[in-house]
C-alpha cells in the first residue's frame, strides 16, 4: 500500500493547495508581479503535522530525544548533565504532546514548562529534559519545512561560528606549568584560537582543607604561574579561558582575578557559585580581568538579575540544559539589551553542538562556543552521529550545516553500542 504519511507527500498536498488557491492570472501590466504571488506559498498544511510518539536513550551520560509524527519526519535533541534518572520524566512529558503539531515550538515548551511549575519545572532535571524535547521540535520543524533550524530562528548574522578548545588538562592529577603550555600548543598546532584551561585542582599540595575553598597563596601563585606559561607559549594574539567550576570563595575569586590582570585572559569563568549575583557584582567591578558565569543557570530568568546588575562581562548558558534553542535565544538577546557578549557552554555530542551553533549564528552578541576535545580523543562520538558535510570544525570554527533542522543524525547501531544498560533504548 502506498504510503500516504510520507514527506514527499506532505509537501505534495501543499503544492496542490498552493495551485488551487492562486490568484486568476492577469495580462500585459503587472504580470511580474502575479508570477511572483503564483510562486508564494499559501498551503497551511503544515497544520496536518501531528506528534505520534516521543522516545529516549541514554548514550554517553547524555540524554537523547527523538520525536516521531505521521508524516514519517523526525526530530532529535539532546539533554546534559541533570538528566541521570529521567527517563520516566521524558515518557511523561511526551504522552503531553502526542496529537499536537511539533510546530507550535514555543506555545508547547511553555505548556509543559508552566505545567511542571510545581514539578521542579525552574531548574534542574526538569529543564535539561525539557531542553532536549523543545530541541527535537525545532529539529522536526525544519525537517517538515526543508529549511535549517537558524532559519527558524530568525536567519543567520554569520555563517560560521568560532570555538574555543577545552584542553581537558584536568585529566592530568597535577599538571605543571610545563604541562598547560605545552597542552595550549598542541591546541594551537589543531588551528584553535582559543584554549581553555581549569584551575580548581583539589590535589595541590599547597591546599590546606579539602572543604574551605579559600586559596593559599601557595595555591594563588600556581595558578598565576600555570596560566603565565600559557600566555607566554602561545604569544598575544590566541585566547586564554579560565574555568574555577565555582569552587572558591570570594576573598579567592578577588585575589586570582586581579593578580592574572596583565595576562589579558578572555575570562575567568564562575571563580564563585553563580547563585549569588551580588557577589558576581563585587568581583566584576573590582577587576579588569573579564568575569563569565552561567553554565548552572536555568531559563532566561536566571539570567535576568545578574545581567541587570552588571554581575558578568560573558553569559555562558548551556542549550542542552538552561531551557533548550529557542530558551538559548532569547538569553542572548537578553544580554545584548546589557551589551554583554553571549559565550555558550557546550558539553554535549557533535549533534547537540550543531543545534548549539544554529543558536549562536542567529544571534548578533555571539563571541564564542565551547569545543570538547573528546571530540578528537573519544572514538564513541564520531561513531554515535552522522554528518556528510565536511570537516566537524575546521580553524577553530564550525560551519553551521544548511540542511533541514539541525542537519546531524543519530546512528542508532552505534548508539546501542554505547547506550546505558538497564535502561530502555528508544522505547
Amino acid at each position: 500500500m502506498k504510503n500516504t504519511n510520507s514527506r514527499r507527500a506532505f509537501l505534495g498536498k501543499a503544492a496542490a493547495m498552493t495551485a488551487a488557491a492562486s490568484v486568476t492570472p492577469l495580462t500585459g501590466f503587472g504580470k511580474g508581479l502575479e508570477e511572483a504571488v503564483q510562486r508564494t506559498r499559501k498551503s497551511s498544511t503544515p497544520s496536518e503535522l501531528k506528534i505520534t510518539d516521543v522516545k529516549c536513550a541514554f548514550v554517553g551520560g547524555k540524554l537523547f530525544v527523538k520525536i516521531f509524527s505521521n508524516q514519517d519526519i523526525y526530530g532529535l535533541g539532546e539533554g546534559v548533565d541533570a538528566v541521570n534518572g529521567t527517563y520516566h520524566l521524558v515518557q511523561s512529558l511526551g504522552r503531553r504532546l502526542v496529537g499536537q503539531n511539533p510546530m507550535n515550538v514555543h506555545r508547547i515548551f511553555e505548556e509543559l514548562r508552566r505545567g511542571g511549575f510545581f514539578g521542579g519545572a525552574q531548574s534542574g532535571m526538569y529543564v535539561a529534559v525539557l531542553s532536549a524535547i523543545e530541541t527535537a521540535l525545532w529539529d522536526l520543524t525544519g525537517k517538515a519545512l526543508g529549511v535549517p533550524v537558524y532559519q527558524l530562528l530568525g536567519g543567520k548574522f554569520r555563517d560560521k561560528i568560532r570555538v574555543y578548545s577545552d584542553t581537558a588538562l584536568y585529566r592530568v592529577r597535577f599538571p605543571t606549568p610545563e604541562n598547560f603550555a605545552e597542552s595550549a600548543l598542541e591546541g594551537v598546532k589543531m588551528g584553535f584560537n582559543a584554549v581553555k584551561f581549569d584551575l580548581d585542582y583539589a590535589s595541590d599540595p599547597d591546599k590546606y582543607d579539602r572543604y574551605n575553598w579559600t586559596a593559599s597563596q601557595g595555591e594563588l601563585q600556581r595558578m598565576y604561574d600555570q596560566l603565565a606559561a600559557v600566555r607566554e607559549a602561545v604569544g598575544p594574539k590566541i585566547d586564554i579561558a579560565v574555568d574555577m567550576h565555582g569552587r572558591y570563595d570570594l576573598n579567592t575569586a578577588l585575589a586570582i582575578s586581579k593578580r592574572v590582570e596583565g595576562l589579558n585572559l578572555l575570562w575567568l569563568e564562575e571563580p564563585i557559585p553563580a547563585d549569588n549575583v551580588e557577589a558576581y557584582r563585587f568581583i566584576s567591578q573590582e577587576t579588569s580581568t573579564p568575569i563569565a558565569a552561567g553554565e548552572n543557570i536555568y531559563l532566561a530568568y536566571g539570567f535576568r538579575q545578574l545581567l541587570a546588575i552588571g554581575g558578568v562581562e560573558a553569559v555562558m548558558p548551556d542549550l542542552q540544559k538552561c531551557g533548550g534553542l529557542g530558551e538559548g535565544q532569547r538569553i542572548a538577546n537578553l544580554a545584548n539589551l546589557h551589551y554583554v557578549p553571549f559565550a555558550p557552554h557546550m558539553v554535549a555530542s557533535f549533534l547537540g553542538a550543531m543545534a548549539c551553533a544554529h543558536v549562536c549564528a542567529s544571534v548578533p552578541n555571539f563571541l564564542i562556543m565551547e569545543w570538547q576535545s573528546y571530540f578528537h580523543t573519544n572514538a564513541m562520538y564520531r561513531e554515535i552521529v552522522t554528518f556528510d558535510e565536511g570537516d566537524w570544525v575546521k580553524d577553530s570554527f564550525i560551519t553551521v550545516s544548511n540542511k533541514p533542522g539541525i542537519g546531524v543524525d543519530l546512528n542508532m547501531e552505534a548508539c546501542k553500542k554505547y547506550a546505558a544498560q538497564g535502561i530502555p533504548f528508544f522505547e
